[in-house]
């Protein structure tokens, strides 16, 4: 078996802590948006400020991947997980800016469960980037990449049954384009939490 805690050189599984801890901290922040547009600046200001910092943490990640002699997991999977980590708040951060840039004077019951559940899933994403520094966890990480699966599939379902009574309910056509973007936008965090999900399961499925 290959070794079952994984080398720490170069604070690698520090790095992807970090990163989502942010993660989550930027879910919980467009919660807050979701729950209070009239405040949506600073929450917008905050969710910036969040990305920033976990915009930070990937390019310390690169750097250190680069002149470490020793990783603890291929440098291209090191790559692939930091950016599709950071793929996730620059997805949530789109849906905060569009909030605004879209002119969306309500949030609707849907778009709240849509927030919700990638809330659900970003949790989950924080948990299983902490199980994979020791391969011992490898069944506990593999049924956390489970739950993310059918996180993002519970959020395709609610994204269907949005967009049916939006298009069957909504008169204003422009209403229907603003709701449909935002919608689309966030079933897309939960996709982006699952291909965190499908590198993880790659990385366990080859080092444990």
């Amino acid at each position: 078996m290959f070794g079952r805690l994984l080398p720490q050189e170069g604070r690698f599984f520090d790095y992807f802590n970090s990163h989502a801890e942010q993660i989550v901290l930027g879910a919980q922040a467009l919660i807050a948006l979701t729950e209070d547009l009239d405040g949506a600046e600073k929450h917008i200001a905050t969710i910036e400020k969040i990305e920033q910092a976990a915009d930070k943490i990937t390019h310390e990640t690169v750097a250190q991947a680069h002149k470490s002699f020793i990783t603890p997991l291929d440098r291209d999977e090191i790559h692939g997980l930091i950016n599709a980590m950071d793929d996730i708040l620059d997805t949530i951060q789109d849906v905060a800016e569009c909030t605004t840039l879209y002119h969306i004077q309500r949030i609707t019951p849907e778009a709240r469960q849509l927030a919700n559940v990638s809330l659900s899933c970003c949790t989950r994403v924080k948990i299983v980037v902490s199980l994979i520094s020791n391969m011992d966890n490898a069944s506990a990480i593999l049924q956390t990449c489970q739950e993310i699966d059918q996180l993002e599939t519970d959020a395709d379902r609610i994204m269907r049954s949005a967009m049916s009574r939006l298009f069957r309910d909504e008169r204003d056509a422009l209403q229907v384009m603003k709701l449909k973007a935002i919608y689309e936008q966030l079933e897309s965090i939960t996709d982006r939490c699952e291909d965190v999900a499908k590198i993880v399961e790659g990385i366990v499925l080859e080092n444990a």
